[in-house]
């Protein structure tokens, strides 16, 4: 039976990483020097890449990400003047790119697509990227409020293409990466030192000479591998042995042992070439483009959003000083009618009326009052990282552009729009890359079809020395010291070579063929996804040009109604002066003018939105707002 009396080990694996993150070091941990500052140190809010590192120990690091900075950027004080926030559309969308959380989240996507590069580089499977608009803002028509659903999850939708195993809009992805599997591309270095004591009785004398047997072994074992894209894999190992023992039979005590091989395998048929080893980097690298796209529809999101939600600002605005001067006009006819009853001039009942007409638009002045300040809190939080201080919460927000009038341009070319809009589309800028990333898949699937035959060819050395035993009467003639057992084993005296070929030959092969088949099938139903989105962006500019077109007859049909609603109530005004006419049929024309006025401001709004829908049906909402997607990357609208 064995009896093992000590034994002293140690195991080392080390990986050497083709790339690394330049980085500030520590006894622990590795920091990248990426904090989030605001804007006035003009840093980019979050380091985009990952840096390379000629510090071979920073392999071994963790590299860590800063806490988000929350502090909102200091453009928001140098828009307030006395306690109000006076703000055009350029600043709020300014104050968007540095501030909006839905950019902040959608902006780590593009570190997140680099890292995945970074993986696959060194042979590992993609991991994915998100690539779904982030829309958890609440206010104009999305997140919840005014559009019925609530905004997508953190990241993006978990369908976004790029990586997502899900699916979405009726695709699958399931065998998005299929194929043979890929070994690691970084090369691996291998080590082992021990020491054991072995003490074995024994029941026979004549093999090793003595009742108890006694062996010490040292070994010090290392190994080197590494695997390349054509499908080549390359290892060698490098073995030595020390042993002594009690055993009067054996030639050299103590004896060292060394032994090295080189060994190559190639994969001749499945696994073969770079196609279908590399084919997740190629992958990944698609995947970067899809969120480096994916971020350039965020921020057209995130603007169309800003941009409705300040037209909605503004038309709360402006109907909220059309009630005020409805009520005021209501309180001047009151108090006119108060002083007439005073002097028996007219009947109580007309004063009642009165007093009713001046609490209807007290009412009326009441919900504008709270329509707007709920604005102002909705574009606020969709301008800030945090509204934790009160008095920014409760600062009053004054929009200082105003709605644009009609302009006689002539109608555009509806076929002109539509070949633009195909052209700029994100959309389907993402839906190419990923339908090149199911082909990508497919052919890796093809191959993974055939038979598995590799290569194989190895050669090796074996070397001796040690001290003769001085309880045998053979003479020695092997090296004594370690470095003599070295040379005999590179000097070709006692060779070890070996060359083969393996198979693998599945006699049905169902799983691959099934797999090959379902990546032919979701290929084909991308290429159809795409032939329907091209339909759709059809559908969604010509529904804009009618929309346009629709909301700049609302706004010349209530220009008319309210300038008929004007000159009504100056007639009965002057009606009332001369005696033929009644405060009432003052006040109901004073009424309709307010109605025809904010009938007027709902119309204008609608005309300012209808334009920023046709711009995002074209693709044209960056362009038409002079977004830098650079400045957008950072978080520094420094141009705006």
């Amino acid at each position: 039976m064995k009896k093992k009396l000590s034994i002293a080990a140690i195991s080392i694996t080390l990986t050497a990483g083709a790339q690394t993150p330049a980085t500030q070091t520590t006894s622990q941990t590795t920091v990248v020097e990426t904090p989030a500052v605001r804007v006035a140190a003009q840093k980019p809010a979050l380091r985009l890449d990952i840096p390379h590192s000629y510090n071979p120990i920073n392999t071994y690091r963790a590299t860590l990400v800063p806490a988000p900075n929350l502090a909102n950027s200091p453009r928001i004080d140098g828009l307030i003047h006395n306690g109000i926030l006076d703000l055009s559309l350029k600043d709020a969308i300014a104050l968007a790119l540095e501030n909006n959380l839905d950019l902040a989240i959608s902006r780590y996507n593009i570190p997140i697509a680099s890292a995945d590069v970074l993986r696959t580089q060194a042979g590992g499977s993609f991991r994915g990227v998100n690539t779904g608009v982030v829309q958890n803002t609440p206010g104009g028509g999305v997140g919840g409020f005014g559009s019925g659903s609530s905004g997508a999850g953190a990241g993006g939708t978990s369908g976004g293409a790029g990586g997502a195993g899900s699916g979405a809009n009726g695709l699958v992805s399931s065998t998005l990466g299929a194929g043979t599997n890929v070994s690691s591309y970084d090369p691996t270095i291998t080590g082992s030192i021990n020491n054991e004591h072995y003490s074995q009785p024994l029941a026979n004398l004549v093999v090793y000479g003595t009742p108890t047997l006694q062996l010490n072994d040292t070994n010090g074992n290392f190994g080197y591998s590494q695997a390349f894209p054509t499908g080549t894999s390359f290892s060698a190992v490098f073995k030595n042995n020390r042993e002594t023992t009690n055993s009067s039979s054996s030639f050299l005590n103590p004896s060292l042992t060394t032994y090295y091989s080189v060994q190559l395998q190639q994969q001749l048929l499945a696994g073969f070439g770079l196609g279908p080893n590399l084919r997740f980097l190629r992958i990944a690298k698609n995947n970067q483009r899809i969120s480096d796209a994916a971020f350039r529809l965020q921020v057209a999101t995130t603007i169309t959003q800003i941009a409705n939600m300040y037209w909605d600002l503004v038309a709360a605005y402006e109907d909220e000083g059309v009630k005020e001067r409805a009520l005021e006009f209501a309180r001047q006819t009151l108090d006119s009618g108060q002083k007439q009853l005073a002097l028996q001039a007219i009947p109580a009942m007309d004063v009642m009326k009165d007093e009713a007409e001046v609490a209807n638009r007290e009412q009326d002045v009441t919900i504008a009052k709270t329509t707007l300040q709920f604005q102002e809190l909705l574009i606020k939080n969709a301008l800030t990282k945090n509204l934790d201080d009160p008095i920014l919460e409760a600062i009053p927000v004054h929009p200082t552009d105003k709605t644009t009038a009609l302009t006689d341009a002539p109608a555009p070319d509806p076929v002109a729009l539509i070949d633009q809009a195909l052209k700029n589309r994100i959309e389907l800028s993402e839906s190419d890359i990923d339908l090149e990333n199911r082909r990508l898949s497919r052919d890796a699937a093809r191959n993974a079809l055939l038979p598995t035959v590799s290569l194989i060819g190895y050669y090796g050395g074996t070397g001796l020395a040690g001290v003769q035993n001085p309880n045998t009467s053979i003479v020695s003639t092997a090296p004594v010291g370690f470095g003599g057992a070295v040379r005999n084993a590179f000097n070709n005296t006692a060779p070890d070579y070996y060359v083969g070929l393996n198979m693998n030959i599945p006699l049905r092969n169902r799983v691959a063929k099934s797999d090959q088949y379902r990546a032919e099938l979701e290929t084909r139903q991308s290429e159809i996804r795409l032939q329907q989105q091209k339909k759709q962006i059809r559908i969604e500019v010509r529904n804009a040009q009618y929309a346009l077109a629709q909301s700049q007859a609302r706004v010349t049909s209530a220009i008319k109604s309210r300038d008929l609603a004007q000159k009504t109530f100056e007639i009965t005004g002057k009606e009332q002066e001369l005696g033929a006419g009644s405060n009432l049929q003052t006040l109901t024309a004073r009424r309709d003018l307010s109605i025809a006025e904010s009938a007027l401001v709902a119309a204008m709004t609608a005309y300012e939105k209808a334009k920023i829908e046709l711009d995002r049906a074209l693709g044209t909402t960056l362009e038409a707002n002079t977004i830098s997607i650079e400045s957008a990357k950072t978080g520094i609208a420094a141009n705006q």
